[in-house]
């Protein structure tokens, strides 16, 4: 049987760590708040920046320069994942999601016979793959702290990714993260980042073709506006998927931070349950030796 000593200090220890956790779910609240914001903002500049650059795909019909993130190079040999994890743990499964559907996305792709090579964002990505994954590894970004540095994060990672795919050392990207849904889910999302995936857009065009065309109207001419645009979309929806991973590590923390407070409570009361049933037994085997003794004299 523990002694009370022993039981007190768990519940002690349970007790700090509540506290902990507590003021960890407050502060992942706090910062949830203004990156929910963020995210949600960024999401309609995003979407039809990529709206009108896929109704010009039409007018770029060779891939040369700048068109290139655009057309493709006509080939899809080699490609580059780009995981986006935390820097940080203590969020449920949010960075294990991404590593697990990661892995699984190279092997299929290794499958195909596809060259993969990883770009790693945040540090739970970089150390995952650097044990499962080291030679594949190009480069990694971490400590980006998208909340305070804003465009200049994105722009750092979407510069490696130009300056790689213009010197011809992949064909396609794939960018893997979590999207905020809600304070309590993130959906695993995969998003092919170079070239620009016109595909569901081109869907969304044969639906009303009359009333698409009629939105835009082009000045200057359109392969002027793809040369200067298709750089910027890039760093565009690579700042958006670091606002959305920022916005769902929040919210993640906050539920995993809740739950872990809620599992200490209840922790607490049942070791004082446990402490008052060992006080009371100690204290009832103290009464039978004092009246044993009474009875022998």
């Amino acid at each position: 049987m523990p002694s009370l000593k022993d039981i007190k200090t768990q519940i002690n220890s349970v007790g700090s760590t509540k506290k902990i956790t507590s003021a960890m779910k407050m502060v992942a609240a706090s910062k949830l708040r203004r990156s929910q914001e963020k995210a949600e903002a960024a999401r309609p500049y995003s979407s039809r920046l990529e709206e009108m650059l896929a109704s010009l795909a039409s007018s770029a019909a060779s891939g040369e320069g700048i068109i290139k993130l655009l057309t493709g190079t006509s080939n899809d040999q080699n490609y580059i994942v780009v995981p986006v994890s935390a820097d940080r743990g203590l969020c449920g499964g949010f960075n294990s999601s991404i590593n697990r559907e990661t892995f699984k996305l190279v092997k299929s792709l290794e499958s195909d016979g596809k060259n993969v090579q990883l770009i790693p964002v945040g540090k739970k990505s970089r150390d995952f793959f650097n044990r499962v994954m080291k030679d594949q590894i190009v480069e990694s970004f971490v400590d980006l702290n998208i909340s305070n540095s804003g465009y200049e994060s994105a722009l750092k990672v979407s510069n490696k990714l130009q300056e790689l795919y213009f010197d011809s050392k992949f064909d396609k990207c794939i960018i893997v993260f979590n999207k905020f849904k809600s304070a309590i889910s993130q959906e695993v999302t995969q998003q092919q980042l170079i070239p620009l995936d016109v595909s569901d857009s081109s869907e969304e065009e044969n639906v009303d073709t009359t009333a698409t065309k009629a939105i835009y109207d082009y000045e200057p001419d359109e392969e002027t506006i793809l040369k200067d645009l298709l750089p910027k979309n890039v760093s565009i929806q690579i700042f958006k998927v670091l606002l959305e991973s920022d916005a769902g590590e929040h919210g993640a923390r906050m539920a995993a931070m809740d739950n872990a407070t809620r599992n200490a409570g209840e922790m607490i009361d049942s070791l004082t349950l446990k402490y008052n049933r060992t006080r009371q037994a100690f204290i009832t085997k103290e009464l039978i030796e004092i009246i044993s003794g009474a009875e022998s004299v």
